[in-house]
């Protein structure tokens, strides 16, 4: 653990230096019994953020014992508006009528706003471009938003624009009455070159921003692949179809099935040993790719108020289009 210093943030961090009787307390604990406005969970949550200190040294640990004489520092985020502002921010649009807009998210758009990304959301440019209408729609921070994509994934979205459509919708994607598919690049040869994985992802017990699968604690999750082509068997280009949609699913059961995404920033942690045998100028390519090469290519839903069956295919954006192109890996 390094010595860093608390970062600067709207909300001042608090200090607190424990004394001989909080010895061998939680540091969450602790912090809780002598932090005002701010619970034991909460707390613990900011620990495993990191944005905690003790004399300095990075917390990581809620249940680390208090040690007598040190002082310990919390730096709270600044608290998030309580509703998104519109924001004049352009998106791609597919579809649009008076109940939903089908969408291309670009790669780097966060969906809606969360502590670290409080605005320059998708949401806000949503605000923007309905107007009053949307508000209320869904949750308060999520108006409109029945599915979301990570951050770094690009592809088709649709949002609703009224209860009927968000309702219908909800429904939809929690029947999985749908037709959607991603296009996933892949480190390795998948084999075999089509199945269906079939393991629960939960929380990572030790690194709280991360999933992971579980044998206990998880959530049942399905994602069925087949290998659409493939690259001196270094990497693979991969047809993704969700069974479930837990948060991360399709690069968390690729990682675990031992052929994580290109460019994962989360789940790939070493060079794959298949990069070898690429030319050093692919391989570079490959591995300096900075986001996740993952793209929700299709969706097809019925429209919640016509009943129309409706469809929409992406091609992948321009970065992962030229990886592709690169390495002679066709999308048809």
């Amino acid at each position: 653990m390094s010595t860093e210093t608390p970062p600067d943030a709207t909300v001042p961090p608090q200090s607190v230096t424990a004394g001989p009787g909080d010895e061998g307390k939680r540091a969450d604990r602790f912090l809780a019994e002598h932090v005002p406005g701010l619970s034991r969970s909460r707390i613990k949550t900011l620990i495993e953020e990191g944005l905690a200190w003790r004399d300095g040294v990075r917390l990581t640990q809620p249940a680390e014992p208090v040690r007598p004489g040190a002082v310990y520092t919390l730096a709270p985020p600044p608290p998030l508006a309580a509703t998104p502002q519109p924001q004049d921010i352009p998106f791609p649009i597919l579809y649009e009528d008076a109940d939903l807009i089908v969408l291309d998210k670009p790669a780097g758009l966060v969906v809606h706003p969360a502590p670290g990304n409080p605005d320059g959301t998708l949401v806000n440019a949503l605000l923007a471009h309905c107007g009053a209408s949307l508000t209320g729609i869904g949750a308060e921070k999520r108006p409109g938003i029945v599915h979301r994509l990570d951050k770094d994934t690009s592809g088709v979205m649709v949002v609703a624009k009224n209860e009927l459509a968000s309702a219908g919708l909800t429904r939809a994607f929690a029947e999985r009455d749908l037709d959607r598919f991603y296009l996933a690049l892949c480190w390795g040869l998948p084999n075999p070159a089509s199945g269906e994985i079939d393991a629960a992802i939960g929380r990572d017990p030790r690194e709280r921003k991360r999933m992971a699968v579980r044998g206990v604690g998880g959530k049942a999750a399905t994602t069925r692949y087949r290998v659409l082509a493939s690259h001196a068997g270094a990497v693979s280009l991969l047809e993704c179809r969700l069974g479930t949609g837990r948060t991360h699913q399709i690069r968390v059961h690729l990682a675990h099935l031992g052929h994580p995404v290109v460019g994962d920033p989360v789940y790939l942690r070493r060079i794959p040993a298949v990069a070898r045998n690429l030319p050093d100028a692919e391989r570079r390519l490959l591995l300096d790719f900075p986001r996740q090469a993952l793209h929700a290519a299709r969706l097809g839903f019925t429209h919640p108020r016509t009943g129309v069956a409706l469809s929409f295919t992406t091609r992948p954006p321009a970065d992962m289009q030229t990886l592709l192109d690169r390495l002679n890996l066709s999308v048809s």
